[in-house]
């Protein structure tokens, strides 16, 4: 019967297209990792968006990746020429080592290769001692230090990492801080170091550390960054990877397959996430009224590139903001500052870019600014007559 077929044809469709949902549903999420790891974080270096996360504000130990903020504060604080005399403290300070010994002189970038290379501990306690007088107040420093960066949830107790109950932080915090590193100036050229020799005195032999990043060796373009363990820690690592212009950072805490985890997690960010190019810069944007001028108008352009990750379903979802003036008067200098473009994403903003004008603007004189304000008087005064 023709309604039983319909019927049929109906029920068919209807199981066609929920399986349909189902399989493209399945496959988006087949798309994000599994991984080991207890908390992880992925982030985009240049714009900071959050590309992936799980218990990314989870507060854990989080072993030696406490040395990025150590390196982070040795770079800003310090010459690398500097000469450290090495204490009795930092010589026998526990667990993984350069071998310091007790009055050896090292320069702060021989404490920097071996503390990030070799995840020595006592170079750790040694720089931590030239910079602040002993390991306490360094501690502090790095607290501080994380949250003007914006890591709220995170507290130093040292500058190595070897466990205390109130030294903790979070993968996304982690993320945000090794980020901060790797703007950082001199940072990539120790992180991306293989293997480096430094003095060892009273020996006939240097020491050759070997960095222990095995990421520089799986991942094209791994450029860091620091590994960590203890037993309350777990397996912890801070990766970074570059694919064109993007850079993107990957935190894994307590990850019993930490290596694979990140791996997973940078493919899956640089497939997912690539980084877009929204706005060029010197590109015309819109264009202003001046006062004074009844034709004429300023035209207003980019005043930097403007870059974002974004899946592609999300590229006509960006939107723009002008933030300028409702009428500008000169003197304007041709590339001045007159206004700002904000970006939107969701509707909410992910950035913003400075608006240059794009040509000078000379001062109007008095008796055309006089003449300007009396055409419009004039034809308000014409617009009430005619609809009042």
């Amino acid at each position: 019967m023709p309604g039983t077929n319909f019927k049929r044809y109906t029920l068919i469709s209807i199981i066609l297209v929920l399986f349909l949902i189902c399989y493209f549903s399945g496959a988006a999420e087949a798309n994000i990792p599994s991984i080991s790891a207890d908390a992880a974080a992925v982030l985009d270096v240049c714009s900071g968006r959050v590309l992936y996360g799980h218990n990314m504000h989870k507060k854990r130990p989080i072993a030696s990746t406490t040395k990025i903020m150590t390196a982070i504060l040795t770079l800003e604080r310090s010459n690398l020429a500097d000469v450290v005399i090495v204490s009795k403290e930092a010589a026998e300070t526990g667990g993984s080592s350069i071998w310091l010994e007790e009055g050896e002189k090292k320069t702060v970038e021989e404490l920097l290769y071996g503390l990030m290379l070799t995840s020595g501990n006592d170079a750790a306690v040694a720089l931590a001692e030239h910079l602040a007088g002993d390991t306490e107040s360094f501690a502090q420093l790095m607290t501080n230090k994380a949250k003007e960066i914006g890591a709220f949830n995170t507290s130093f107790k040292n500058p190595h990492g070897l466990d205390h109950e109130e030294h903790y932080s979070t993968a996304y915090d982690m993320a945000l801080i090794a980020a901060y590193a790797l703007n950082t100036p001199g940072f990539l050229k120790v992180t991306t170091t293989k293997e480096k020799s430094i003095s060892w005195n009273g020996r006939p032999w240097n020491r050759k550390l070997i960095n222990q990043n095995k990421l520089l060796d799986l991942y094209p373009g791994a450029t860091g960054v620091k590994t960590g363990w203890t037993t309350p820690a777990g397996r912890c690592f801070v990766g970074s990877a570059r694919k064109g212009i993007q850079h993107i950072v990957t935190v894994v805490l307590d990850a019993p397959q930490m290596w694979e985890d990140t791996i997973s997690l940078m493919d899956f960010a640089f497939s997912s996430f690539p980084l877009k190019k929204i706005i060029s810069k010197n590109r015309k944007l819109i264009m202003v009224p001046l006062q004074g001028e009844d034709l004429n108008k300023l035209p207003l352009i980019a005043g930097s590139d403007f870059y974002y990750p974004l899946q592609s379903e999300e590229a006509n979802k960006v939107k723009c903001n002008f933030c300028v003036k409702e009428q500008y008067r000169g003197p304007i200098q041709k590339g001045e500052e007159v206004g700002m473009l904000e970006i939107l994403l969701h509707n909410n903003k992910i950035g913003e870019i400075p608006l240059l004008a794009a040509e000078e603007v000379k001062r109007v004189g008095f008796i055309n600014l006089l003449l300007y304000w009396l055409k419009n008087i004039i034809s308000r005064v014409k617009e009430v007559l005619t609809f009042g």
